[in-house]
């Protein structure tokens, strides 16, 4: 048998396939016509599935070290990983 070599680039996003998120990406990102109200919401509850996640801590390095700029990342919001990194959130 025959083992296929992955790439670099598949096995840095290896852990994302073990994610509760999976099935509920739209809940993770915001769209700009949502209100306040409504983001906090799906962020509360993107953050729930997070805390019962088996890659929380793979998923949060990740954001951190590429500095994802939008959505949910490993339980923290938008918002506290620019907090995290010493970056002020604009728009």
């Amino acid at each position: 048998m025959q083992r296929t070599v992955a790439t670099s680039l598949e096995e840095r996003w290896d852990w994302a396939d073990h994610g509760a998120c999976t099935a509920l990406p739209d809940l993770f990102y915001n769209a700009e016509d949502e209100s306040k109200g409504v983001r906090r919401r799906k962020e509360e509850a993107a953050k729930r599935i997070c805390g019962r996640c088996p890659v929380v801590e793979q998923c949060r390095h990740h954001a951190m070290a590429n500095r994802e700029l939008y959505g949910v990342w490993g339980g923290l919001s938008e918002n506290e990983r620019h907090r995290l990194a010493g970056r002020q959130r604009t728009g």
